[in-house]
């Protein structure tokens, strides 16, 4: 194969640099913790107060930035006096590619849940708590699948390295665990709400952010496809000089198909789908593609090597089960799903 009839793909995965910065005087660690506690007790103050059933509005920008400034000097006052881990410089900051395309996906996740929490008539403070919820088991989940699933020996001989997820290590099956469970108790904790209702509203917004994380992978070069001479391969020249599937961007373009079927359901049924059918299609949809692409990628569990199926693989098979169950046996598709409009 001859690498000048590929693309080579050697992109910068940072964003931007700003080198180390010097601080003129020490800021407590501690310190910036008790200002963030300050700052939370007194915006909860300066909200301007309004009637029952009213949106409430920002508080005026000079109290905001007073307030902040205000907790930040105060917080740090304690710590004149008593010894705290400090800082000393800033930097040097490098963001990522992959952080602004994780950002974009809760972003994008949380407009489109917005627009169908407002067709269904609910309130934008419920669909905040349901980002909350959402957020931190998207984040605990992929961390603890990718432990657990992909290199369980390895982090029960270091559980310490656990948590540390800026070192790397996601798995979207684990989150996809970690969004199902927050979605049953955020159910359980809201009034007139199903898990069937919510999941529906959830998935499109999984969708897309699924997208922008391939996005992110490609940028950072990982999750590689195996060589091939496809007239479509990738060098990705921060690896090696092989051509290879870019399979990142093959699940790119299934979460956009997984919308598009999502959208077209959602508005065939005037914004009101019978319930669990969207959340049904897109376990089927996903992880059957999933599934199909898995054949494509080099093999991310080590020992899995020259097995018939990959752990990727694996994982995928009981969430199709589970969507076909859903379509063929729970989704009542001659009937709109409930409103469940609160009074």
């Amino acid at each position: 194969m001859n690498s000048n009839n590929f693309i080579i793909w050697d992109f910068d995965p940072v964003l931007f640099s700003i080198p180390e910065v010097q601080l003129p005087f020490s800021i407590s660690i501690w310190g910036l913790v008790l200002a963030a506690i300050l700052f939370y007790f007194g915006y909860q103050q300066i909200i301007p107060k309004v009637k029952k059933g009213q949106e409430p509005e920002p508080p005026p920008p000079a109290k905001f930035w007073l307030l902040l400034v205000g907790s930040i000097i105060i917080a740090q006052l304690p710590f004149l006096f008593i010894d705290s881990p400090s800082l000393n410089s800033i930097g040097p900051l490098e963001p990522r590619w992959y952080g602004l395309m994780f950002a974009m996906a809760f972003i994008t996740g949380y407009m489109i849940g917005f627009k169908m929490f407002k067709d269904a008539g609910r309130s934008q403070e419920e669909l905040d708590r349901l980002l909350i919820y959402v957020l931190v088991a998207t984040i605990i989940g992929a961390r603890l699948g990718h432990v657990f699933f992909y290199e369980a020996d390895y982090y029960l001989r270091n559980i310490h390295l656990i948590p540390q997820v800026w070192t790397g290590g996601l798995a979207s099956h684990g989150a996809a665990v970690g969004i199902i469970i927050a979605m049953y108790l955020y159910a359980r904790k809201t009034a007139k709400t199903t898990f069937m209702w919510v999941a529906d509203r959830v998935v499109p917004g999984v969708a897309i952010g699924g997208m922008f994380i391939r996005f992110g992978n490609f940028f950072n070069s990982e999750i590689l496809g195996m060589p091939t001479d496809v007239s479509w391969a990738i060098i990705f020249a921060k690896v090696d000089m092989l051509p290879r599937h870019p399979s990142m961007l093959y699940e790119a373009l299934l979460c956009i198909l997984v919308l598009v079927v999502l959208g077209w359901i959602y508005y065939k049924y005037e914004k009101n789908p019978p319930e669990g059918s969207l959340f049904g299609t897109f376990l089927v949809m996903l992880f059957t593609g999933r599934f199909l692409i898995e054949f494509t990628k080099e093999t991310q569990a080590n020992f899995l090597a020259g097995a018939a199926l990959d752990m990727g693989q694996l994982l995928s098979i009981p969430f199709v089960l589970i969507g076909i169950w859903l379509l063929l046996k729970k989704v009542n598709w001659n009937k709109a799903g409930a409103p469940l409009k609160k009074k």
